[in-house]
């Protein structure tokens, strides 16, 4: 049957985001656009070409690896996108100092102190998040396993420690009010891609009415982590569970040399779950959309225009910088 020409088209894209202060970063197969509202109510966009790893090292067309290669593409996108909104906070102090660490950075590396300052963040962030939500919930296990013998029975209880702390972290920073506003730029992002893959108009109260919650999110993805994780250190369980020292740094070895396979198959995961309508999928996605409910917010018809400048700046294909 003939479609109506006036029947919205449905969208399937790739395009992704994640929320900044005051703002939304849009990522497409080509381009970034970081957009962010000024205190003066003005949206300012960036807007800059994508440079992937995954496509730099062809590796966009093996399952797993190109999972491995987003994961650090989308930390270093997202870092830049935040360090960008950043600079348009207004600090409390209007006089701004240079301390001589940054006096020292800016003569010793020039253009190149953000670029630097971006992966070192990336690399401690990285380094923050294995430890905290891998490493630790290992060294919890390894204590109570003085009195459990089953391998796969510390493995479950590493898996339900780390899963606790992670809850927890997003619990405690969802109370903070300046991450509540980035939670509703949050769920700003989300709405303008599902106005968008809809086949809608983009405008606010169009994305307005839009779910919040989103198959294809970073919150999800994280979770996926965890619980396959989980399932992989369980197979595994009989190797990694060794006594004394040498056994413990072979099960930390073990745990640090799955983490990239971990992290490739949960990309693998999200990205079926954006695409499926499958029922297995669709309840696959569930705990993830459900975490969502308190990683993003009900944001404003603002706080939309935002998400939606951005995502427009990313369709145009203009590479200049704009003005909303």
């Amino acid at each position: 049957m003939k479609k109506d020409k006036n029947e919205p088209q449905q969208h399937i894209t790739s395009i992704g985001g994640s929320a900044v202060m005051e703002g939304v970063m849009m990522r497409g197969p080509k381009e970034i656009a970081t957009a962010v509202r000024k205190s003066d109510g003005e949206i300012v966009i960036d807007k800059k070409p994508v440079s992937s790893l995954v496509t730099k090292y062809h590796v966009n067309k093996i399952p797993i690896v190109r999972g491995i290669f987003s994961f650090f593409d989308s930390m270093i996108s997202s870092m830049k996108s935040l360090m960008y909104s950043a600079d348009f906070i207004e600090l409390e102090d209007d006089e701004e100092t240079e301390s001589k660490f940054d006096k020292w950075l800016t003569d010793k590396f020039g253009d190149k102190v953000k670029d630097i300052v971006i992966y070192f963040s990336v690399f401690v962030a990285i380094i923050f998040s294995v430890g905290v939500f891998m490493l630790l919930p290992y060294f919890f296990a390894r204590f109570l396993g003085i009195f459990i013998e089953s391998g796969v029975v510390k493995t479950l209880i590493e898996g339900a420690f780390k899963i606790v702390l992670f809850l927890g972290y997003i619990l405690l920073v969802s109370q903070m009010e300046d991450i509540k506003r980035v939670f509703q730029y949050h769920g700003a992002e989300h709405k303008t891609i599902f106005c968008y893959e809809n086949g809608l108009p983009l405008t606010p109260e169009n994305a307005a009415k839009m779910s919040r919650l989103h198959p294809r999110c970073g919150t999800s993805f994280l979770l996926y982590v965890m619980v396959i994780s989980i399932i992989l250190f369980a197979l595994v369980s009989k190797v990694s569970w060794g006594e004394g020292v040498a056994g413990f740094f072979i099960g930390l070895g073990i745990r640090l040399l799955l983490l990239p396979i971990v992290s490739g198959l949960s990309y693998e995961i999200i990205r079926l779950a954006g695409r499926s309508q499958n029922v297995v999928v669709c309840a696959l996605s569930k705990p993830g959309l459900w975490l969502q409910r308190i990683t993003t917010r009900e944001p404003d018809l603002e706080q939309l225009e935002v998400a939606i400048a951005a995502m427009s700046a990313v369709l145009t294909g203009n590479k200049e910088d704009d003005k909303w």
